[in-house]
């Protein structure tokens, strides 16, 4: 078989459904349970085979870095070496994912190069492997290996495929602000959460089993808020705005600061993010649709 010289991929972004902090572990990691759901909103990776040795990575965003410190190169690197990579790899990354956003742009990024630089190079990775590895990456990396809708336990490694989510539209609006997921997560305080503010993952997960939309809505939530919006009340103030335009709901995703909402129809999505884009505290916004994997 011949043998590629040449592949592109989509690195999905995901939101998270709901998220919930159970505990704070002794090892200082946080238990987690969370339902997350991959969306079409997409950066592409095009992975060229170079004969000169070496990771190069060029991007269409400047200040993104291009070095170790850069997810997909290091997700590139761990599998080349691991097999004792002769040749080089000549990255292309075309970023749409808003950065630093707690949408996993930078994991799926890792994932798409991990599923690349296998396709590419002919390794024999199964996809149960290239998540054992992607883990090193960073947590998320297992999950954009899987993508679709999926619970998420333990520090977020233990994954459990769920039914596809309930067809609906997703509105994205990203104030311009970045979150340091570092920074919510020392200051989350896991002991002093409410019961009441805790998330229903369990009816959540329920509900999407159902395949029911109306019943999602209600055991929807994400714990992380009570960080992130008094640190940056941009947040707050864009999920008024995103219910001010009907969503059926509007959270934060991940630690922050992106605000998704959902809607019923593509139609009332596109006029909501219009809406957003008019009021200006969004630095950007899309209206996409859920992704399913095969």
């Amino acid at each position: 078989m011949e043998q590629i010289s040449t592949v592109s991929l989509r690195a999905m972004a995901k939101i998270n459904l709901g998220l919930d902090v159970l505990r704070r572990r002794e090892d200082g990691y946080h238990e987690v349970k969370m339902v997350m759901q991959t969306i079409r909103l997409f950066d592409r990776l095009t992975l060229t085979v170079s004969e000169k040795p070496g990771i190069r990575l060029v991007s269409n965003r400047h200040f993104l870095p291009t070095d170790d410190t850069n997810l997909a190169v290091r997700a590139a690197r761990l599998l080349m070496e691991e097999k004792g990579e002769e040749k080089g790899l000549f990255i292309e990354l075309e970023k749409r994912i808003p950065v630093s956003a707690g949408m996993a742009g930078g994991s799926s990024d890792a994932a798409a190069a991990l599923v690349g630089v296998n396709r590419l190079f002919g390794y024999d990775f199964s996809r149960e492997e290239l998540q054992e590895r992607g883990v090193k990456i960073g947590a998320d990396v297992p999950y954009c290996l899987m993508r679709g809708t999926v619970l998420a336990e333990g520090i977020g490694e233990k994954l459990t495929a769920l039914p596809s989510c309930p067809e609906c539209a997703v509105l994205i609006a990203k104030p311009p602000v970045s979150v340091s997921t570092k920074f919510v997560y020392e200051n989350l305080h896991a002991d002093t959460i409410a019961e009441s503010e805790h998330p229903d993952i369990d009816g959540l997960t329920a509900a999407i089993r159902r395949g029911s939309l109306a019943d999602m809505i209600p055991s929807m939530g994400n714990v992380l808020e009570r960080v992130s919006i008094p640190a940056y009340p941009v947040i707050g103030k864009i999920k008024e705005q995103v219910n001010e335009t009907g969503a059926l709901i509007a959270l934060m995703s991940g630690s922050g600061p992106t605000v998704f909402g959902l809607y019923e129809s593509m139609e009332q999505c596109r006029e909501a993010r219009d809406f957003l884009l008019k009021k200006g505290d969004a630095a950007v916004a899309y209206a996409a649709d859920l992704f399913h994997p095969m």
